[in-house]
């Protein structure tokens, strides 16, 4: 059973990419190269993601896109 605050594998799969691009370029990425990164090729799917990890403040987005995500601290 796992605990109710944990993440799944792909909400980790999607932080990590996050946080590696944002590590290696300085920058966001957007939503279809997160999708290519972890495996999901439907935009929403990867949206539905960002979404769950905005809503539990793992990440945040200064505008309307995901493409303005950041890490939250």
């Amino acid at each position: 059973m796992t605990r109710p605050d944990a993440l799944s594998s792909r909400q980790e799969a999607v932080l990590r990419a996050i946080r590696d691009w944002i590590v290696e370029t300085g920058g966001s990425l957007s939503v279809r190269q997160i999708g290519e990164r972890v495996g999901l090729s439907s935009t929403s799917s990867v949206a539905y993601q960002l979404g769950r990890l905005e809503a539990r403040g793992l990440i945040s987005r200064t505008g309307y896109r995901w493409r303005s995500c950041r890490l939250s601290t």
